[in-house]
Parts: C-alpha cells; sequence; structure tokens
C-alpha cells in the first residue's frame, strides 16, 4: 500500500477535506475548520493576560493535540512549552520539535515509564506528575537504565478527587523521596482542579478555588520550612486562570480551550454573571445539509462520529432560527421551522466539548477571508496510551 507523506499527494474527499487555496464553500464535510484570525487573536489575548498577571503559561496540548498549533503558541503565544494526558501524547510532540513537555498525569505502566525515561533523549525537559512513592522508585529505575533525568510535580488533589496527594505534610514527604532519588528531579507542584472550570455561576467557581489556591499557599509554606523550592507550582484553565493566576500563589497556567473556546466554555459566566468574552469561537465543525424531506427538520453530515456530545449538543454559529436538535452516527437533525435551510447549504456547528472533538479528526482546514490558507494534521489523533 502506497500512503502519501506530501501534503500535495493526499485527495481532496477521500483522505484530506480541503486544498491550499480552496474556497471554503467547496471544502468537503463534515470536518473540522478553524477561523485563523480568531485563533491568533485568542493566542495573543491569553499572552498578554499571562504578562499582566505576572506567570507563565504552559498550554494544554490534550486539547487540540497538534504539533502545529503548540508551535504557534510558543512562537506568537511566548508559551514555555506544553503539557499532555499521556506518554504518546508527549512522544508525538518531541518528535515534531516541541521542546519543553509536561504530562500532567501519573504514569504507572511499566512500558509506558520506560518510554517516558527514553523522552529526554529527543527533548529538552521532560516533567511527570507523581501521587505514590512507589511511583518514585518506578520513575528512577527507568531514568538510570536510559541515563537520562526526568521532573517531577507533586500533585495535590485540590478538590476534583481524582489523582493526587492531600494537601499538606504528604506533599512535603512525596517532594523529599524525589529529590532523594537519582534521575529525577523535584520541580514543584501541581494543582489542577478540573471538574470546577465548568462551574457557571462565577462566585461557586470562586470557592472552588479560593480554597484550592490555600491548599497550594499551605503546602508551599511547608515545603519552604523545609529548604524546598518550587519551579513550578501550575494548573488552572480556561475557566478559572483569572483565579490562580492573580493569586500570587500559582506561576504557570495549563490552559487549553481557550485557543479555540467552545459551547460549553461559552456558558461559564464571569462576575457580572455575563458569558467569559475575552476569547472568540476559533473552532468549527463545518457540516451540510444532506436531506431535507421533513418540512421542518434538515439532516446534516455531521453526527456522534463527527464530534463530543458529553457536554451538551453542538450549537450552531451564527444562527437563532435554526437548531441543531439530536444526532444519532451519521446524522444531524436541525429544527427549521420555516424550512429555509437548503440541500447542500453548509453550517458551522460549536462543538460542546473541543478536546475529545478534535480526537475523532485527522486534519484541521485553516480558514481565512473565505479560503483555506493551510492545513494541520491532528498530530496526536487517537493517542490515548
Amino acid at each position: 500500500m502506497n500512503i502519501p507523506t506530501r501534503l500535495e499527494d493526499f485527495e481532496v474527499g477521500y483522505n484530506i477535506p480541503a486544498a491550499i487555496g480552496m474556497d471554503e464553500a467547496d471544502i468537503q464535510t463534515p470536518c473540522l475548520i478553524l477561523d485563523l484570525d480568531a485563533l491568533e487573536k485568542n493566542v495573543k489575548t491569553m499572552r498578554d493576560l499571562c504578562t499582566r498577571m505576572g506567570v507563565r503559561h504552559r498550554v494544554h496540548g490534550k486539547m487540540h493535540k497538534s504539533a502545529d498549533i503548540a508551535h504557534y503558541q510558543i512562537d506568537h503565544g511566548n508559551a514555555v512549552g506544553i503539557c499532555c494526558q499521556k506518554v504518546s501524547e508527549a512522544e508525538a510532540f518531541a518528535r515534531a520539535g516541541v521542546k519543553d513537555i509536561l504530562v500532567s498525569n501519573q504514569v504507572r505502566d511499566p512500558a509506558k515509564i520506560d518510554r517516558l525515561a527514553r523522552l529526554p533523549k529527543i527533548t529538552s525537559r521532560t516533567i511527570v506528575c507523581v501521587d505514590d512513592i512507589d511511583n518514585v522508585a518506578e520513575l528512577s529505575a527507568a531514568a538510570l537504565k536510559h541515563a537520562t533525568n526526568i521532573d517531577c510535580l507533586v500533585e495535590i488533589d485540590c478538590g476534583a478527587g481524582r489523582c493526587g496527594v492531600q494537601p499538606g505534610q504528604p506533599v512535603v514527604d512525596l517532594a523529599k523521596a524525589i529529590i532523594a532519588a537519582d534521575g529525577l528531579t523535584f520541580s514543584g507542584i501541581q494543582a489542577y482542579q478540573g471538574a470546577a472550570q465548568h462551574v457557571h455561576n462565577f462566585e461557586e467557581r470562586k470557592t472552588h478555588y479560593d480554597k484550592a489556591i490555600s491548599q497550594v499557599r499551605d503546602s508551599i509554606e511547608l515545603l519552604g520550612a523545609e529548604g524546598i523550592e518550587c519551579d513550578i507550582i501550575g494548573g488552572a484553565g480556561t475557566g478559572s486562570y483569572y483565579f490562580e493566576g492573580n493569586s500570587g500563589v500559582f506561576n504557570e497556567m495549563q490552559c487549553g480551550s481557550y485557543a479555540f473556546m467552545d459551547a460549553d466554555y461559552q456558558r461559564i459566566l464571569d462576575k457580572d454573571d455575563k458569558p467569559i468574552s475575552e476569547f472568540e469561537n476559533s473552532l468549527f465543525i463545518l457540516t451540510s445539509v444532506m436531506s431535507h424531506s421533513k418540512a421542518d427538520k434538515a439532516i446534516c453530515d455531521a453526527g456522534l462520529k463527527a464530534q463530543s456530545v458529553d457536554s451538551g449538543l453542538p450549537v450552531i454559529f451564527g444562527r437563532d432560527d435554526v437548531e441543531y436538535i439530536k444526532c444519532s452516527d451519521e446524522h444531524g437533525v436541525i429544527l427549521d421551522p420555516d424550512g429555509i435551510l437548503k440541500i447542500n447549504e453548509k453550517l458551522k456547528l460549536i462543538p460542546g466539548h473541543c478536546d475529545p472533538t478534535c480526537n475523532v479528526h485527522d486534519w484541521y482546514v485553516g480558514v481565512r477571508d473565505g479560503k483555506v490558507e493551510t492545513l494541520w494534521p491532528v498530530t496526536a489523533r487517537g493517542l490515548a496510551y
């Protein structure tokens, strides 16, 4: 089998949704498209916000899984590096030239630990989260085997109830174990409260983060009393960066969805009970109307296989006269009470949750002024190991 390796050898409509220079109207659907103007604005906005708050930004690559977008965020958004969740994701970014990578998760499988320990041979800095003293010995042995060094962050459970040690003395004990281990460097604390990112009410969301920030501050003070310093005090996301970023405690943000925005994040309210507005929608599922046999309903070609609906159905961008109301594997049902949609008419859907939606596509089609300007592969698409 001959597998094309150059963009010009791919066939539009078979293994690629568009070609550079093509009119937006001719893009094959369903596919992911990026409004490049909005993407660039979002990246610059977050860059400027982090500068004003006096914190670094380590962008979350698990959202887009694209080396091209990661490099853009580093080059134009002043990001210090990236986060991702899996070793295979980290490998994909490292092989594509990203130099500072945090696996913001635990790695316990021996084969995965071995692969993680080899990463420093191709990237400048490899960081991983730890929440179990036994994992320290596992990581140390692998680092020594490959003559590499792995940076480690002690992860605190600051409210999500998933991974992480309890704040306070357990943080100090684990940090000391890392410091004593060969081949490892203690680099700080990971404190990410994922669940509260999507609490819509501002004051309720703030309550979660006030508690988390207090727990992190207390843990840092205990570390300081032992003479242990933290290079990284990381966490935060698109729904909470203003809490951690202005806390005087955190020094590194890990925002991801801000670059694309999705329908669920646009339900998050600010202190004035208005949707957060500093970031624009830049990611869309482009879909086409394929049937209108029912007078009040149109059927489009973006169903479950083109998106994730765990955070709700997509929203049709720029339209209030039609509504995406349900979907099955290959079909999306659009309420069209006035019967205004036409066969082959294209619509832009704002996905409910961008991260898992991006993971089911192979390409991003970058569009500007109605023309296809670039195509970026979803570099780590499907890499979940």
